[in-house]
């Protein structure tokens, strides 16, 4: 190893070790590594095989990660160290991977991690982005969007000469193939993800900010994830990139499927395609058009093409299940639309009900209907959002077709998440229970033994205490000042009203009065945010401009400065969420009950030994069932109850501010004079608005018992050693949500891989 970096650094730099760079070390390292992987075998055997199709894969930065896998890490570590170099260090150099946004990328990322740690044999489909959704930075206390130029000369992603043409409009244009390889834990086999690009992709179409060019769609496509779509070319735009993913990996299965020996009549023996969330849904109609196109009878076609596909939903919120007006699609994949059309009568052959239509009374077609009707499995992603899809959301379509219905729990790989991240953590643990949770984290379970010692409850302490330590001279280095003996406090997710950071920044509100009036807090509070709006989404950018003012606010008052901070990091990311989730104290997951289909943050600070403050929501649910009443803390409404008041119109956010002086006070403040010197009063006035005349999320409604929940929980902090407990206790059940875990249940529910051999 040493004599590889020393003869790289010679010839490609004319230099040594004493003298070199860090980037040129990085270079080095990067090569080795790549080197190391493609050593590998790639699985290559008769059997079906997984396409695991999404539209994000947030791989994060791979050097640690892959190094980590291969079994490298700590020597590379120790002779960076001999040699007076720091390997944490090299590896901030390393652009991350501008391919996804938020849950459901990181999630297939670490679903790829378990792939090939279980040695499955499967691949990632997707984008291969140029510059991701954006890179934010907050000017005059507002999120403004840039290009997020990742993609550089030798990094992960390996040019193929794989090309497809894809048609788009009347142009037809060509999909290259990049791969990335990807490593398992130890795995003596690596697998790949799969990213097409547009061959004539223009970088140069960005002028401004993020704008561009949306109708020049022969050179934009693979530019951003989710362009903007406030307009019609926007969605249009979002229709044809969508086509382009699913074409060219129609076409790539297909290919692979023959190459491997079998005919297209044996698809579904020799593939099973696995779209995540209705971005990748047009596979289904394309798979047919193009096993007509080589000769196959239709009904044929549509018999192999369901028995190939399986759909994953990951929320029922109307956003997200995506219906796009019919003559869009006429407009963008013409081809498709006499296919799709023939898919929704058969349908409505099978049955009347409206809600399970294609193709609605409106000329919409709904695309989640496509893979429930075309598809031969649905999975939620949570134990309460499968059983709120098969009663409510869903229950048309549960009636048609029960034995499609699964639950596959949300994981997270152990591995990014507790091994690369919290070294000190995974040490101390592999210390008490040996190493074998490291590949069976069920093992973690073995922690529990103990809780009564109280030499490892202060290790427990003193390593939550460390990383607090780190994450405060990060932040130092950029000129914020932090308390690491405050309570950190953090709520690091993608910006959305329903996961309500307003309801955090009411209690912010709140807490300064409380200070303002003389009631401190027995210990200083540092709240943490870490998030992204979606350009388009006013709202979302109003409460970011809200946290920022407030800020700006609480710094400049030093009656307020020394007990109560909040720092929103800019730029949030799989590196930000690194460095932040070991140091947690409180995991903030409060989103309203019924609206979070799983949460994956909640899975990774848990791991890492924080506390979870959340509403009975997605996975929490599953979490306080594992952990117990006692090493969690629950408010608000069920999931029952907030449906029910959907259902009647029973929540009227400006009937509970007119009741409740408390209330009215905290939402007035959004408007004080205060806020408005500081900030801008359009979006201040426009969220105040928002939260009086509509507040669709119920913001209000939980309002007062999250306070007086959080009040407990920051109080109960201060008896250490049960707090200590409470930390034991979470580590110790969070194997359960391992990802290797979940990817074990797909195989043996729905994929059934080695059945195909």
């Amino acid at each position: 190893m040493k004599e590889y970096i020393e003869r790289f650094l010679e010839r490609h730099f004319q230099t040594d070790w004493k003298s070199c760079t860090d980037e040129q070390l990085y270079q080095a390292l990067l090569s080795m590594t790549q080197e190391k992987t493609q050593q590998l075998p790639k699985r290559d055997e008769k059997g079906r095989k997984l396409y695991y199709l999404s539209a994000e894969f947030l791989v994060g930065r791979l050097l640690g990660n892959n190094l980590l896998n291969l079994g490298l890490y700590e020597q590379v570590d120790n002779l960076l160290q001999s040699q007076g170099r720091s390997l944490a260090a090299i590896e901030e150099l390393e652009a991350e991977p501008s391919l996804g946004n938020g849950g459901l990328g990181r999630l297939a990322a670490c679903f790829l991690d378990s792939i090939a740690t279980l040695g499955l044999y499967g691949e990632g489909v997707g984008l291969a982005y140029h510059f991701g959704l954006f890179r934010q930075r907050f000017e005059q206390n507002q999120q403004k969007e840039y290009p997020d130029r990742w993609r550089k000369p030798g990094d992960w992603m390996r040019r193929t000469d794989v090309c497809y043409p894809v048609q788009i409009g009347e142009q037809q244009v060509t999909a290259r193939m990049y791969e990335v390889d990807v490593t398992g834990y130890q795995a003596p086999e690596r697998t790949a993800l799969k990213l097409f690009d547009l061959e004539q992709t223009e970088e140069e179409l960005v002028e401004q900010g993020i704008d561009f060019d949306k109708t020049d769609v022969c050179r934009n496509l693979t530019l951003f994830l989710y362009p903007d779509d406030s307009d019609r070319e926007g969605r249009l735009l979002r229709v044809y990139q969508q086509y382009f993913l699913v074409s060219a990996a129609a076409q790539m299965i297909l290919e692979e499927t023959q190459a491997r020996g079998y005919s297209l009549e044996e698809l579904d023996r020799a593939a099973v395609i696995q779209i995540n969330d209705t971005h990748p849904t047009m596979i289904i109609p394309e798979l047919i058009r193009l096993l007509v196109q080589r000769g196959m009878d239709f009904d044929r076609a549509v018999r192999i093409v369901s028995r190939t596909c399986a759909y994953t939903n990951h929320t029922i919120l109307a956003e997200a299940l995506e219906t796009w007006p019919l003559d869009y699609l006429e407009q963008a994949v013409p081809q498709l639309v006499p296919i799709i059309e023939h898919l929704d009568k058969r349908a409505k052959a099978l049955c009347s009900d409206p809600k399970t239509a294609i193709i609605d009374q409106e000329h919409r077609v709904h695309m989640a209907h496509i893979d429930l009707h075309y598809g031969f499995s649905v999975n939620g992603v949570a134990k309460l959002h499968t059983e709120i899809l098969k009663e409510s959301e869903l229950k048309a379509f549960y009636h048609l077709y029960p034995e499609h219905f699964h639950n596959e729990t949300n994981g997270i790989t152990p591995r990014r998440w507790l091994m690369l991240c919290n070294r000190e953590l995974s040490d101390t643990i592999s210390s008490l229970i040996g190493e074998g949770w490291k590949k069976d984290a069920q093992q973690l379970q073995k922690l529990l033994e103990y809780t009564q010692e109280e030499e490892v409850l202060q290790k427990l302490l003193q390593i939550k205490q460390n990383n607090k330590h780190r994450l405060a001279q990060e932040f130092a280095a950029q000129g914020i000042l932090v308390d690491e003996n405050s309570i950190y406090d953090i709520q690091i997710k993608r910006l959305h009203e329903y996961k309500r950071q307003q309801m955090n920044a009411l209690y912010a509100i709140w807490k300064y009065f409380e200070i303002l009036d003389g009631r401190l807090p027995k210990r200083p509070i540092t709240i943490i945010f870490g998030a992204k709006a979606a350009p388009a989404y006013t709202i979302a950018k109003d409460i970011i401009h809200l946290i920022l003012c407030l800020q700006q606010l609480f710094e400049s008052d030093e009656r307020v400065r020394p007990y109560l901070k909040i720092v929103m990091v800019e730029n949030y990311n799989v590196s930000w969420a690194q460095k932040l989730i070991p140091a947690c104290d409180i995991s903030e997951q409060i989103s309203l009950a019924s609206k979070e289909a799983s949460g994956t943050g909640n899975m990774k600070l848990m791991l890492n030994g924080a506390i979870t403050l959340g509403t009975m929501d997605g996975a929490n649910v599953e979490i306080h069932d594992l952990v117990g009443e006692e090493n969690i803390c629950i408010f608000g409404k069920s999931s029952d109850e907030v449906i029910k008041l959907y259902a009647e119109g029973g929540y009227c956010s400006q009937t509970l501010y007119d009741s409740d002086e408390e209330i009215q006070k905290l939402v007035d403040f959004i408007i004080d004079k205060k806020m408005i010197r500081i900030g801008n009063p359009l979006p201040l006035c426009r969220l105040y608005k928002e939260l009086l005349s509509k507040d669709y999320f119920m913001t209000l409604l939980d309002l007062k018992e999250y306070i007086c929940a959080k009040e407990k929980l920051l109080d109960s902090y201060e008896d250490r050693m049960e707090w200590a407990k409470k930390m034991l206790v979470n580590i110790a059940n969070a194997g359960y949500f391992s990802s290797d875990r979940t990817i074990a249940q797909y195989e043996k529910e729905i994929w059934k891989l080695s059945e195909g051999r």
